[in-house]
């Protein structure tokens, strides 16, 4: 009953004049991840993703309390695990990554449950007796809280003692990011994941926890690891930090794909943008070469992430960038 209402209140919430510059903004960039897409699907997915928001508000104050080792198997099943399961038993470095989408924090608390030493990178709450309640209720299942400010100067020294940092790495990073492809469009991408990676020779593993309706009304959840991937693969790319980033976002993508309708699709994913389109310069030859060795990248993708690019930086000339 509680989740529906909770459902109920996204989509009321989701639909008020108050909001309305968020919708609009979810509405555009799904066009952009979907241009097949009708307006009516549009705007289904765009309030079904304040519903996923509200839930999640939800789940993640239970989640904690009612997650622990003998209740996991029945809440959560397993989809293409194995690889990135036998590279953390293996004891190699690993960093685990997931996007918004889904339940990232069900995703933690399982692996944490798993026995996975996880270190978890998140922003302090400004209002500290909430700060300390998200702490306490995090760290019940396991799970190790690392400030977002700082943390990069501790995983190196947690990861030599076998930490394995978790990170959320679809936000947008700054007009000094990496910008790699996103659903087509080029997207600011955190370049000290790929530094870390590279340090450690670690292996990457992008995975994700998606909602399932349960057989009798209650929640589960699928846990999927949608890419696993390590140094044998990006050292031989000119770039590796732009192959690593580029490959995290592609498994992301993936993963967002997967169920539309559980992802944050108001944040600002595409906030920033490469220095070619702010200084109206055309697509640097140097970035198309790195976009075409992606193993995955076909020539009519390149060509529509230029074009894409072309009409933002038309866009920023007018003033009028999405």
């Amino acid at each position: 009953m509680a989740l529906g209402m909770t459902s109920l209140a996204g989509s009321y919430y989701a639909t008020r004049a108050m909001n309305g510059t968020r919708l609009r903004r979810a509405r555009e960039h799904l066009r952009i991840a979907f241009p097949d897409k009708s307006e009516a699907e549009i705007k289904k997915l765009a309030i079904a993703s304040y519903e996923h928001l509200f839930l999640l508000g939800a789940e993640i104050a239970r989640s904690p309390r009612t997650m622990n080792i003998d209740s996991v198997l029945g809440q959560v099943e397993f989809r293409n695990v194995e690889k990135g399961l036998n590279a953390i038993v293996a004891g190699r470095p690993c960093i685990l990554m997931s996007g918004h989408c889904g339940n990232w924090e069900v995703l933690a608390i399982t692996a944490a449950l798993l026995g996975i030493p996880m270190h978890t990178i998140y922003r302090p709450v400004d209002f500290e007796p909430l700060d300390n309640w998200i702490r306490r209720e995090r760290t019940r299942p396991g799970l190790i809280m690392l400030d977002k400010f700082g943390a990069m100067h501790q995983l190196p020294k947690l990861m030599e003692q076998g930490a394995c940092p978790a990170f959320a790495a679809d936000q947008n990073a700054g007009d000094r990011g990496v910008f790699v492809p996103y659903f087509g469009r080029l997207a600011s991408s955190y370049k000290s994941i790929g530094l870390l990676a590279m340090k450690f020779n670690a292996t990457i593993i992008s995975g994700a926890a998606h909602r399932l309706p349960g057989p009798d009304g209650t929640t589960r959840y699928r846990f999927s690891i949608h890419d696993t991937f390590g140094p044998e693969d990006w050292e031989t790319h000119p770039d590796p930090v732009f192959y690593l980033t580029a490959r995290y976002r592609r498994a992301i993508e993936t993963a967002v794909r997967e169920a539309p309708e559980q992802y944050l699709w108001m944040y600002r994913i595409w906030k920033s943008r490469p220095r070619h389109e702010r200084f109206d310069k055309p697509f640097p030859d140097k970035l198309r070469e790195n976009i075409a060795l992606l193993p995955w990248m076909t020539d009519e993708e390149l060509e529509r992430i230029v074009e894409r690019s072309e009409r933002d930086r038309a866009e920023l000339r007018g003033g009028s960038a999405a």
